[in-house]
């Protein structure tokens, strides 16, 4: 029994030092053995293949020389994420610092800012690619594009990308040529035997070997004792456009009050001075309907009047808070482009400084076409030295309110962005409380300048001048809530009428009041010059553009003074 046993061990024995014989061989060949298969373009799957640092795009470019034309979703992934097709309008977009360029998808008529433009080369659309030619990307973008007449390689650098460059060398004389494989090990094929002296792009090192592409454009993997540094290319730099300066008072913040125009503008000779403003936003342009027509209320006599006081007129323009009607207007580059041109003939004829945009009760779906209006409308509004502003709420989970709002995308484009820092607790609100406490709008600042990455020099605070009269009375056995806006001097009426004592929360940041009448229990909230000064202050800690408060007419005479003192007195 043991001779039998200690045989069946000899034989197991025998059997795992063939396998690993075998194994040692495979990894020999496998690792070791070069590979002598040759392959060509075919290996990369593509009729044109399109090469952006290094990387092998997947699609094709189509056309060739002057006719090139590149894949929309290319251009969107690597040079320009905002550029857009638009099936409405059968149109690509592209909006820069300083141009709108819309591209026709049909013919070869296109407009640069709205002024003829006519195309080489069509753009066409093949299923759901859409395809660019080159001629327009290399004037908006200044791109380097290479395309070899042997392979139909192309390969796309950006402006300011810079090219590392190396030569093919070998230490053994013998050899004339250099393998260049598709992957980094010597199993993987063999995509060109590259001549020593060969000029080759380096784009980066993958397991000791470098990976390179030929001025044919084929691309592979070259072992690094293979190849020696040369020298670096610099893709030239766009021209630089000159950037647009906003508008900003000489050494100062900016002190804006809105205007509420509703049918009829104020009798200018009856408003009472208004010490430290410097911009007036009266609410004059309205979207109309679903077609873009704007309705308008502008007074040339109330701007001749703001210019008297040295004041900026940045007249204000909302959608009607129409929810519907806004999704139609902002849906195509037609209709967004209606809007903007009534907008620039107003502030033309009106001779405004600035357009204030407040869209408000929008849905969610509509936010990309709303940054889109906005990208459009800035380059044109700056061609006329307006300043663009737009207002916008603080952060919150409401769909109409706050969440179709992109504020970071606004920020880029627009100069500054107001932050409507009021309604804490609304007029519906089921429960009573301050319209704008002093930690709730630091709170809302620092979401927008930490999360939304808004410049703290475009962000301006806006304030209410209103409070609200809270009532609550037991009904059914339940507090039912309700309030009425009220206007500064109001609240400090019935302060007096009832000889009320305000008493400050420091945890809101205001002074507070409540009274009984019968079985109702009021609550004030106080704006005035104690709250203003906090606001003030915030300005100051975060180092804002300004402030704008909402609205004229209904603060009492002593604001005024405090946010001069404040924004113009020194830490």
């Amino acid at each position: 029994m043991i001779i039998k046993k200690k045989g069946c061990l000899f034989i197991l024995f025998l059997i795992f030092c063939v396998i690993g014989a075998i194994a040692a061989v495979f990894f020999y060949f496998n690792r070791v053995v070069p590979n002598t298969e040759h392959v060509g373009i075919e290996h990369y799957g593509k009729t044109k293949p399109i090469f952006y640092k290094g990387e092998l795009y997947a699609t094709d470019a189509t056309g060739n020389k002057e006719s090139l034309k590149l894949p929309l979703d290319f251009i969107q992934k690597h040079i320009d994420p905002s550029i857009l097709y638009e099936d409405s309008s059968q149109s690509v977009i592209v909006t820069t610092q300083d141009k709108v360029v819309r591209l026709r998808s049909k013919g070869l008529t296109s407009t640069i800012n709205e002024k003829p433009y006519t195309l080489k080369f069509p753009i066409d659309k093949q299923g759901s690619t859409v395809n660019v030619p080159i001629d327009p990307l290399q004037d908006l973008y200044h791109l380097d594009i290479r395309e070899n007449e042997e392979t139909g390689i192309v390969v796309v650098n950006q402006s300011g990308d810079s090219l590392a460059w190396g030569l093919v060398m070998s230490k053994d004389k013998e050899i004339t040529t250099v393998p260049m494989r598709t992957g980094s090990s010597v199993t993987y094929p063999i995509i060109g035997d590259l001549a020593l002296q060969e000029e080759v792009m380096i784009w980066g090192e993958e397991s000791g070997w470098y990976k390179v592409q030929r001025k044919n454009g084929m691309f592979g993997y070259i072992a690094k004792d293979s190849i020696q540094f040369q020298r670096t290319e610099e893709i030239p730099n766009k021209v630089q456009v000159k950037p647009y300066i906003p508008w900003k008072p000489l050494g100062g913040k900016i002190n804006m009050t809105w205007e509420h125009v509703t049918s009829k503008n104020p009798d200018t000779s009856k408003l009472p001075a208004m010490p430290g403003l410097n911009v007036i936003s009266p609410t004059w342009f309205h979207l109309a309907d679903v077609k873009g027509n704007l309705t308008n209320t502008a007074d040339a006599s109330y701007v001749k009047w703001a210019h008297s006081k040295g004041l900026q007129v940045w007249a204000l323009f909302d959608n009607g808070f129409e929810p519907k009607q806004t999704t139609q207007a902002l849906s195509s580059y037609d209709t967004r482009m209606h809007m903007i041109k009534q907008l620039l003939s107003f502030a033309q004829m009106y001779k405004l400084e600035g357009i204030n945009i407040d869209f408000e009760n929008v849905v969610t779906a509509d936010k990309q076409n709303l940054v889109q209006f906005v990208r459009e409308f800035t380059p044109l509004a700056h061609e006329q030295e307006l300043v663009v502003s737009i207002d916008v709420t603080p952060k919150s989970q409401s769909e109409m309110w706050s969440l179709f709002l992109d504020r970071k995308a606004l920020a880029q484009s627009v100069d500054y962005m107001m932050l409507m820092g009021y309604d804490e607790h609304w007029a519906t609100s089921p429960k009573a409380g301050s319209v704008a406490s002093i930690p709730w709008v630091e709170n809302a600042i620092k979401k927008l300048l930490e999360e939304e990455e808004v410049p703290s020099d475009k962000l301006v605070l806006g304030v209410p001048t209103y409070t609200r009269l809270w009532t609550e009375e037991t009904v059914d056995g339940k507090t039912k809530v309700s309030s009425k806006a009220i206007f500064m001097e109001k609240a400090q009426t019935i302060i007096k009428d009832n000889k009320l004592t305000p008493v400050f929360q420091p945890e809101v940041g205001q002074n507070y009041v409540e009274y009984k009448e019968g079985d109702k229990l009021n609550k004030i909230w106080i704006e005035d010059a104690e709250s203003m000064k906090l606001r003030t202050e915030l300005v100051k800690k975060f180092n804002l553009a300004g402030i704008a408060s909402w609205r004229r007419g209904f603060e009492t005479q002593d604001i005024w003074k405090v946010i001069e003192d404040s924004l113009t007195k020194r830490p």
